[in-house]
């Protein structure tokens, strides 16, 4: 334990020492650890939670996908 806190000691006069390593080091961890929340929160939203439906397992999703040249509404498709 004496060890431990030694080499915690030394480390914070070594960062005292050099106030802009320590300002650059503080920064990305806060930008790290910012980042992996906010990572980790829309991972949980999306992928983890489950859907808010009743027999959210049962819905299902129907689409098809209409031949090329697809006439749009008001957009011009020219042939080659």
């Amino acid at each position: 334990m004496e060890r431990w806190i030694r080499d915690f000691s030394h480390a914070a006069r070594s960062l005292a020492r050099t106030p802009a390593f320590t300002l650059v080091v503080v920064a990305t961890l806060a930008l790290a650890i910012g980042a992996n929340a906010t990572i980790f929160s829309v991972v949980d939203a999306v992928l983890l939670k489950p859907l808010p439906f009743p027999n959210a397992d049962r819905l299902v999703y129907i689409g098809g996908t209409a031949p090329l040249p697809f006439p749009f509404v008001g957009a011009y498709v020219s042939a080659p």
